[in-house]
Parts: structure tokens; sequence; C-alpha cells
């Protein structure tokens, strides 16, 4: 099925949606991962930054897409990773350290230390609104001396914690706004900021509740980390065909963390986007250029895409203005999974920028598809919490797919896409049970679908987004090929060391590639029914 975008164009196809929708399969995907998998496996059951395994994963990913056609480039930068060496917190009676088993106060990554003495006994404070932003927010509260307490939702977790310690606070203790615990991120660490830890909603209502109590409640933390800098890099891989100043962008990030091999969260996005552009080199001549990003360190604060939109906007402002939109995609596999989409409309949630113009447009080419095929979806907030955070910031427009993460399924959510509630989206979230064995591939699929369908149709069309109309390529287009799906076995040297030689450089897409001529798995993904929801 064409996913249309809204008020754009069909008249002059280069991509077929329906084609490419049929070329991108789960099977295809499935084989990324189980390079991924492979690759965790071989080198200390991870793929985080500064590692061998995001060297290998890197690899990985470079050489499947050389074999399909493209020039992928390495960006290279420079980002802080984080251990936690000690944590403890003394809170309404009860105390959270590093070895309390599932904890629901969890410090937030990037979060800066407090002093060797830590905070003893220390007052809590709330803004006078809730969300405490910043100083208006705060409406002149004193939180000096104090930890302030502060609801998530509006703005960024750093915003939050640089709010605070503009009101004199020394440490932050955000909430959660949903049930489940917060494992939020602050970035990178910058002066301003103050130690920062994530509570469930309903403790920090407790702790709200108790403020005005005869004995309000104090608070003790005790915050030990050590940061290293590590050379890291994003990948970077563009069609050589369609319109250079119209370019539709697509990403995923490519690292895991240091607890695991991350096959979901992002194992899932990367391959997906992968297949997607191993499958569109072989489409034929596009009206518009498409780009993929394979970000690193999201993980540990968005820092990838953060440095590629910044050193665009510094140093060719012109060609951040050329991306048409940015899909983001972070987790499309979820074992307890969800069908959401971007909030770009701010139907349901209040985003913590102004959202682009065009963003609307974005996310309706996702919504329309899933109503055109009667599956049921919801939203999903643009919290800060991925990818597009540095692009809506500048100014592009971006939606994107999302099966959730530490969010716990409910009822009503039960009834709509399945599985199980009172459990979170994906129970194995940022742990070394997010492997090959807990990828949903229904969930899959079903996000397989939109993204190729709408990558295939703004391959053709943007108009609906920013007004541009791309002249269609000449006709008649070449009938489009078919690319083997997937890959194949990682070369064992590239999988044990992260670095292959030149005569193993081209063996984990080259010998997939022979496997597969020829063939297509056409395989339509399953899809679940229901009505649309927000």
């Amino acid at each position: 099925m064409i996913a249309a975008v809204a008020g754009g164009s069909q008249a002059a196809f280069a991509v077929d949606p329906d084609d490419l929708e049929s070329r991108v399969t789960v099977e295809g995907v499935m084989t990324h991962l189980t390079a991924l998998q492979t690759i965790a496996d071989a080198n200390d059951g991870n793929r985080a930054i500064g590692t061998s395994g995001y060297e290998a994963s890197g690899q990985y990913i470079e050489q499947v897409l050389t074999a399909a056609g493209y020039t992928p480039v390495r960006q290279d930068f420079q980002a802080t990773t984080q251990k936690i060496d000690a944590f403890s917190i003394t809170l309404l009676g009860t105390t959270t350290d590093l070895t309390t088993p599932q904890p629901q106060r969890i410090p937030m990554e990037g979060t800066p230390a407090t002093d060797a003495a830590g905070i003893v006994g220390a007052p809590l404070v709330a803004p006078a609104t809730a969300t405490g932003c910043d100083e208006a927010e705060w409406g002149g509260v004193s939180a000096v001396g104090a930890v302030a307490v502060i609801s998530r939702g509006i703005c960024s977790f750093a915003e939050k914690s640089a709010a605070a310690a503009a009101a004199g606070a020394s440490a932050a203790l955000i909430y959660n706004n949903e049930e489940g615990p917060l494992q939020g991120t602050l970035g990178e660490q910058v002066p301003g900021l103050v130690p920062t830890v994530g509570l469930t909603q309903a403790e920090g209502a407790a702790v709200v509740a108790a403020l005005g109590s005869a004995t309000p409640p104090t608070v003790d933390l005790q915050l030990q980390e050590t940061t290293t800098t590590v050379d890291t890099f994003n990948i970077i891989a563009e069609t050589p065909t369609g319109n250079s100043t119209n370019t539709v962008m697509l990403g995923a990030h490519l690292d895991s963390v240091p607890e695991g091999p991350g096959i979901n969260d992002n194992g899932s996005g990367s391959a997906a986007i992968l297949e997607t552009a191993v499958q569109l080199a072989a489409s034929g001549p596009l009206n518009n250029q498409v780009r993929f990003a394979w970000w690193g360190a999201e993980e540990v604060g968005l820092v990838g895409s953060a440095h590629y939109v910044e050193d665009l906007a510094e140093n060719n402002p012109a060609e951040l203005e050329e991306i048409a939109t940015y899909l983001n995609f972070d987790m499309v596999a979820s074992p307890n999974y969800v069908i959401s989409v971007y909030d770009a409309d701010q139907s349901t949630f209040e985003a913590p920028v102004e959202v682009p113009e065009g963003s609307i447009a974005t996310e309706q080419a996702f919504t329309d598809y899933f109503d055109a095929s009667g599956q049921a979806w919801i939203d999903t907030a643009f919290d800060s919490r991925s990818d597009y955070d540095a692009f809506i910031s500048y100014g592009v427009p971006a939606s994107g797919l999302f099966t959730g993460a530490d969010e716990v399924k409910t009822p009503e959510q039960v009834a709509l896409f399945g599985g199980t509630a009172g459990i979170t989206q994906d129970p194995n979230y940022h742990s070394a049970g997010d492997n090959l064995g807990n990828v949903n591939q229904e969930a899959l699929g079903i996000m397989l679908g939109a993204i190729a369908s709408v990558t295939g149709s703004l391959a053709n069309d943007t108009s609906a987004i920013n007004g541009v109309v791309t002249a269609p390529v000449p006709t008649p287009t070449p009938t489009p090929t078919v690319a083997p799906a997937g890959t194949g076995p990682v070369d064992p040297q590239l999988a044990a060391t992260g670095a292959a030689d030149g005569a193993a450089s081209g063996t984990i897409a080259g010998s997939v590639l022979m496997l597969g001529l020829g063939l297509v798995l056409a395989v339509r993904r399953r899809r679940a029914q229901g009505a649309s929801a927000e």
C-alpha cells in the first residue's frame, strides 16, 4: 500500500513504495541483527562506544553499504563515558544503592557527582510549577541548601537540572510523569548541572505530598563517578541519485549500553534502516536524495547526532536547511510492544521545544500508513530521549517510530496491541537480556512496512512537508532490481577483534550477496488490527 504523504502528489513515481515495502523484510533485518549479536558475543557482550564491539558494528554497517553501492563516510568525534562508582540514596525511610535489585531510583546518564562527603539530611523543595524548567517555573522559590524534586515533562532533564542549580539546589530528583522507573540522560556533562536522580511517579507524588507535613522529608545522597573521553564515530551514507538540495534523512543509533548487546536498543533501528538502504539502492534513480545515519554515543547523551547537526549548523548551514525531514528509529522490536509515532502535532504530549513546521506532515505520513492498513497506533512524546532532539532543536522537521522502552504497558495499550499489562514495554531495556532471542518479530514487521513505504513515498515527493516539488526522474525509469535480503555471517576475525584486514574486509556483506542473488523474500508483515488511537 502506498503511504501517500498528505497533500503530496503520487503522480510521478521514481520508487514504488509498495515494491520497496515488499523487499524490506523481517528476514533480511533479522540477518543483520544476528550479525550484531555475533559481534557482541565476541566482544564482552556489548557494542558500546569506545569498544571493539562498536568498531566491529561500524565495520559491518560500512561493508554492507559498500556492497550495495553506497560510499559510507565516518564522522569522527569524541564523547565522554561514565561509570557510577558509588551510589546511595535514602528517601522516605528506605535506602537504594548499587546492589539494589530492580532499582526504582536511578542516577541519570551524565549526572555530576556529589562531593566526597555526599548530601546528608537535606530538605526537599519543589518549584512553583512542578516541571521546573526555568526561572519562571521556579517562581522565586529558593532551593538553597535543599534538594529539588521536579516532575518530568515539557523540557529536557538537563534543563531541569540546570534550573534547579540556578535556584540554589545541591541536587535534583526528577520523578516520572507515567508509571515505571525513570532512566534519563542529561547529555554531556556541562557546567551548571547538579547531581540528578530519576524517581518513579508514585514516589515523586509521595514526596511532594509530604512537603507540607509537620515533619517534611529529607534526603541523603552519595553519588561518585568516573568519566573517560573516548574517540568514536557516526556513519553517514547517501544515495548517489536524487535532488541533493531536498534530502530525506533516516537515523538510528548504533551503540549499545555496556550492560548488554543492545539488539532492540538499538540494533533494531540500525538494522531496519540498513536493509531499507540496501533495498532502496536496487530501486533505480530517485527524485529526492535519501541520507542514512548510524549515530554513535546516543547512550551517553545523544552526542553523535548532536555533533552532526551542530557541525552542519556551524560549518554548512545550507546543507542543514536542505534536509527536508528527519525520520528517527530507536527501538522498533520491543518484546511487549506498542506501535507509536512521535507526536509532532502535540495532540497528546507537549514538546520541550517548538516543533518545526513540516513535522506534522511527517508524522501524518506514518499515521496515514497505519490507518490505511487498520493498524492501531498511539503517540509518543518528543521528550528529548533520542536522536531527533538536535534536529527539531535546529528547526528540521522530524518524526519517527518507537515500540517502547521502560514505560509500563497499560490495559488500554494491551487492548490495542496485545501483550502484558503492568510490566514494561521492553523488560530487557539496558540489560544483558536485550538480545536476539527477545526481538519481537511481529512488532518489527509492522514497523518495517511503515519505514519502507514512507521512505519510498518521501523519496518521490516531500511537497506536503516543505512545499518542494522535485522534477521526476526521466521516464521510463529502470525496473527495480532485487537486492539480496540481509547479509551473511560475520567474519570471525572481525567479530573477535573489531578490526578487519584487507582480505577479510569484504566478506561480511559479500558472502550474502552471493546467497541472495535473484531471490526476494517478499513476505508481507502481519499487521495487528485495530482502530487508530491517540
